[in-house]
C-alpha cells in the first residue's frame, strides 16, 4: 500500500456489505486514502465501543453486521446492519456494540483521518498510535483542492 497521493486507478472491494467486513478482525484497516476521503474498516467486539471522540473531519458510517447504539451530541441511536450514520466534523460521537457478534462497519472520512497504512489490531493498540503520533492522516490528504490541481494530483479533463 502507497504512502502517497492515490493513482488515478479504480478501486474495487467486492462484497462490501456482506463476505468482506464479517471476514476481518481487525479493530481498524484504512482500505483506500484519497485526496479528499478515505475508507477504513472497523470491527467492534462483542462489549466494546470506538470511544467517545470528535474528529475535525465528516464521517459517514455504514453498518454491515451486528447491532449497536450509536451517541451522537448527546442523542442516542440504535443502529443495525444496513444503516447509515453521518457525524459532521466537531460532533461528538460513540458507538457502542449491543449485540452478541462483532459490530461491523465500514466509514468514510473527509478528508482523511488516519495514515494509509494503519492496521489496529485492538482499539487500545489504535489509541496508543493516535496518542503518540503514529497514526496521522498525510499532508497530501489535508490540501486544497487548486493546490492539487496547480501540483497535478487533479485535472478536470480526467485524462493523465
Amino acid at each position: 500500500m502507497s504512502s502517497g497521493p492515490p493513482k488515478h486507478e479504480m478501486q474495487y472491494f467486492p462484497n462490501m456489505t456482506a463476505a468482506m467486513p464479517s471476514k476481518s478482525g481487525e479493530f481498524r484497516r484504512v482500505l483506500w486514502t484519497g485526496l479528499y476521503s478515505q475508507v477504513v474498516l472497523m470491527t467492534v467486539p462483542v462489549g466494546g465501543d470506538i470511544g467517545d471522540e470528535v474528529h475535525t473531519v465528516d464521517q459517514a458510517l455504514t453498518f454491515t453486521s451486528g447491532v449497536g447504539k450509536a451517541t451522537i451530541n448527546g442523542k442516542d441511536q440504535d443502529v443495525k446492519a444496513g444503516d447509515l450514520m453521518v457525524v459532521p466534523a466537531g460532533t461528538q460521537h460513540q458507538f457502542v456494540n449491543t449485540g452478541p457478534t462483532p459490530l461491523i462497519l465500514y466509514t468514510i472520512y473527509s478528508p482523511a483521518e488516519h495514515d494509509p497504512k494503519t492496521v489496529h489490531q485492538t482499539k487500545e493498540e489504535g489509541d496508543e498510535e493516535e496518542e503518540n503520533g503514529k497514526d496521522e492522516a498525510p499532508d497530501w490528504s489535508r490540501r486544497p483542492q487548486a493546490e492539487n490541481e496547480k501540483n497535478g494530483l487533479v485535472n478536470t479533463s480526467g485524462k493523465y
